[in-house]
């Protein structure tokens, strides 16, 4: 009689972090997959968004198949100005087809502004929604500290749980 083999999940962080955009070459704010009108946006290959990021490299973490430069580097063009939930979605595709299912994301950024609890909801189904998996995100400040504490840029970190789809596999 054969042994079951269990399926083990495994983790993976992502960081990403973009400092604001200069005042003289301003950009919108994307952040948690939503448009943030009259807030200052980052700077970025990308849409500069740290939260659809980081939920991204976390995701490439736990697959144990690269991050988000090996990925949508700046070195592939085809990404300029690219959406951060397009991002996710790409993400996320290139995690399944790698044989994993995507058990959740969380994702905290770091950041004075914008305030974000009113948007908590439409943001965490916009990035859910991109990833096919439970996104969840929350926000903190720095009290000051740091360069967000003192409005230079944001950062985020996110965790991921994938599972392989057969037992044994290992990326």
């Amino acid at each position: 009689m054969e042994e079951a083999q269990m399926i083990l999940p495994r983790t993976g962080i992502g960081l990403d972090v973009h400092a604001y955009a200069s005042e003289d070459n301003p950009r919108p704010l994307w952040l948690g997959g939503l448009l943030w009108e009259g807030e200052r946006g980052l700077a970025g290959h990308s849409d500069g968004d740290p939260v659809a990021h980081a939920a991204a490299d976390a995701l490439f973490s736990a697959a144990g198949i690269g991050d988000l430069g090996t990925h949508f580097g700046t070195d592939r063009p085809e990404f300029a100005g690219a959406s951060g939930v397009t991002l996710l979605a790409e993400a996320a595709r290139i995690v399944r087809a790698a044989g994993f299912e995507i058990g959740n994301v969380a994702v905290q950024f770091v950041a004075n502004r914008p305030k974000f609890g009113p948007r908590r909801q439409e943001s965490q189904e916009v990035l859910s929604a991109a990833a096919e998996a439970s996104v969840s995100v929350t926000a903190t400040t720095s009290d000051g500290l740091g360069f967000t504490g003192r409005a230079e840029g944001i950062s985020a970190i996110a965790t991921a749980l994938v599972y392989p789809r057969q037992p044994g596999h290992i990326g």
